[in-house]
């Protein structure tokens, strides 16, 4: 079975090759019978006219019918190449030299005959072969007596039934012993040499496919360049060299990427475990002690283990949400809504909320926002979202009498927000996992109340805004979280 592309392209060469070589044949062998009758109806134009003459075919303005006879008779054994044929004025035979059985025709067409006799030089002339039906030939003629006052035609096909089969033979030992074997080799040759270009062509393709082979057999990890050339040279192998370099490197970077995201899954079920567990053997435990000890309760450690309970409850719920909203915005599956929004109305509403917490804990939130800041073009939901995890993530990371700073700024085409803290900082080998999943820093001052999650929230929804959440952290020195939305509409410089 031909399966191999350099195989399919060695067969149809060859097709094509001997393809030609048969053309080549059959339009050789048209052109060779086309010159012979060429040549032979030139040189023997006069030929019928010649023999009325020398054989005294006309005596006394009459055919002389013994010296007829006598010419068809010597002109079977002595010149058989020519068959002689006596017409009438209606072109039927009257008489002729070949063998009688061999003569299938009882009349010959005269429209050849007479544009013959009228001089036409368009050769070959062809007119009727009396021995087959449809066949036609090359030949002479003349009117007998005489032109001036014609009884009938003498009719000459110069190439008659034994020169077609001489012909034969000649085309089947001269012409094809040399021609023939010159055609021969010349296949031989060309389908040779059209091999090894072929072979020396498609050798960079299995090249290629031993790449692919090999990149296939290592699991997609143990990629070989095969490109060399620069990108804007080189045919299409190499373009698809090319393909497949990017492609490989491309699938490699995927595979890197599945794998840590992989293990990111893995790490991310691991704290799911937990932070669940955590809150749900509490919550079982009060809702046990509860149950088994409802009498033994006074009111005030009954009020005690609900509201426990009920915290625990409130920790699960938060939690899930969490997670819900979280694979919401890495499935893409939420739209910002966007419309004109004032930042600086939003974040002072969204401050008034944890002042009572801020109270609780000796702190101050301050926001600073600048005159005649531009409306931005936003989701409210969800950049209150971001604010409300920012704000909550700067509470919960500064001590006991800290300060939270909001600053609102507009560069003319964008409004930036910056929430930053007075906390301890982020170590700056912490800071690039700072946004993932269930990540703490460990500087907390509320234990495990939060799951790591409001971070990764506000970067998604930020993202999906088409803007970055930033972070900027020193120990020691507090923590910044800033973003920047469009304005609603964009302000001139200056």
């Amino acid at each position: 079975m031909i399966r191999t592309l350099y195989a399919k392209l060695s067969v149809a060469l060859v097709a094509i090759v001997l393809a030609i070589a048969a053309l080549y044949a059959v339009l050789t062998l048209f052109a060779t019978r086309h010159h012979l009758q060429v040549t032979e109806q030139r040189l023997n134009r006069d030929l019928a006219r010649d023999l009325v003459a020398d054989r005294n075919l006309v005596e006394e303005g009459r055919i002389n019918e013994p010296a007829l006879k006598e010419m068809f008779h010597d002109y079977m054994i002595i010149n058989p190449s020519i068959e002689i044929y006596l017409l009438d004025m209606e072109g039927y035979i009257l008489s002729f030299s070949a063998d009688p059985g061999v003569v299938k025709r009882k009349r010959v067409s005269l429209g050849p005959v007479r544009a013959f006799l009228s001089g036409d030089d368009a050769y070959p002339l062809l007119g009727d072969d009396p021995r087959s039906h449809g066949g036609q030939k090359a030949f002479s003629v003349t009117a007998v007596p005489s032109e001036e006052d014609p009884e009938g035609y003498l009719y000459v096909v110069l190439l008659g039934e034994r020169v077609d089969s001489i012909a034969t033979l000649l085309h089947t030992s001269f012409l094809a012993r040399y021609s023939g074997l010159a055609l021969i080799v010349s296949v031989v040759v060309g389908s040779l040499a059209g091999l090894v270009v072929l072979r020396a062509m498609t050798r960079r393709l299995r090249r290629l496919t031993d790449h692919i082979d090999r990149f296939r057999a290592g699991g997609f990890r143990n990629f070989e360049s095969f490109a060399t050339a620069s990108p804007d040279d080189g045919d299409e192998i190499a373009q698809l060299g090319r393909a497949y370099d990017e492609m490989a490197a491309r699938i490699g970077e995927q595979l890197e990427a599945l794998e840590k995201t992989d293990a990111l899954r893995r790490e991310m079920v691991a704290h799911v475990s937990h932070d669940l567990r955590t809150p749900l053997a509490t919550l079982h435990g009060y809702i046990e002690t509860l149950k088994l000890k409802d009498a033994e309760l006074g009111r005030a450690e009954r009020e005690h283990y609900l509201a426990v309970a009920l915290g625990q409850s409130e920790r699960l719920r938060r939690l899930v949400g969490d997670l819900f909203e979280l694979a919401k915005l890495d499935a893409r599956e939420q739209t910002p809504e966007c419309e004109p929004v004032s930042l600086a109305e939003l974040v002072s509403d969204i401050a008034q909320k944890f002042q009572l917490e801020a109270q609780h804990r000796s702190a101050t939130i301050d926001i600073d926002a600048g005159e005649g800041l531009p409306m931005v073009e936003a989701d409210i939901a969800l950049i209150e979202r971001v604010l409300e995890n920012l704000i909550d993530n700067a509470l919960s990371h500064s001590p006991d009498g800290g300060a939270i700073r909001i600053l609102i700024a507009s560069d003319g085409h964008s409004v930036r927000v910056t929430v930053s803290d007075s906390g301890p900082g982020i170590a700056p080998e912490h800071l690039p996992r700072v946004f993932d999943h269930f990540y703490r820093a460990g500087n907390a001052h509320r234990g495990d109340a939060h799951a790591g999650l409001g971070l990764a929230i506000a970067k998604r929804i930020v993202e999906l805004h088409g803007a970055r959440l930033e972070v900027e952290s020193a120990l020691g020195r507090g923590t910044a979280f800033s973003f920047r939305l469009a304005n609603s509409i964009t302000l001139p410089h200056g």
